[in-house]
């Protein structure tokens, strides 16, 4: 299930270095692979399950820099 966001916050503000979403991506991507064959059952391109599955993981990994991490623009 990954880390909960706050325990992210909280490291983010110690100067953690490295901080791993890996299981917040799998969990993403799963999602909406399921959400897709869910919907519509007689999918079997995967261009189209693949291509809500990287939508999903885009939208959570923006969460995650911007409202969690508080890593926006700080390059």
């Amino acid at each position: 299930m990954g880390i909960p966001e706050e325990q992210l916050r909280k490291a983010a503000t110690l100067a953690v270095c490295k901080i791993n979403i890996d299981s917040d991506i799998r969990l993403a991507m799963t999602a909406g692979i399921r959400r897709v064959f869910n919907e519509q059952p007689e999918a079997f391109d995967p261009r189209v399950y693949l291509s809500v599955a990287r939508s999903e993981v885009k939208k959570m990994v923006s969460h995650k820099i911007h409202d969690v991490l508080g890593s926006a623009n700080t390059l």
